[in-house]
């Protein structure tokens, strides 16, 4: 009798999970930190790259270099805190 419910609950489950994985696939680390200035306040028309600075990179501070087409970004991203945005030239 709980057979059928029980099969039910795990395919819905895998549909939403399948979903997820989906979407996160989709977002990528030059698009999250592209979102991410975007909100700040900076331009970025189409985010093209992202690499990581390891020099400049700390445990609990990461530091990227964005590449979008309009311009390029030195991004430092704390925990919890508004990402340091640098314009390169």
């Amino acid at each position: 009798m709980y057979k059928p419910l029980g099969l039910l609950v795990l395919a819905s489950t895998m549909s939403g999970l399948t979903a997820g994985l989906a979407q996160a696939a989709q977002e990528t680390v030059p698009t999250m930190l592209a979102a991410q200035i975007r909100i700040q306040g900076f331009a970025c028309e189409k985010a093209l790259s992202a690499i990581k600075d390891r020099k400049r990179s700390k445990p609990d501070h990461e530091v990227w270099v964005l590449k979008c087409s309009n311009a390029s970004y030195r991004v430092g991203r704390s925990p919890d805190m508004a990402a340091n945005v640098e314009r390169l030239k």
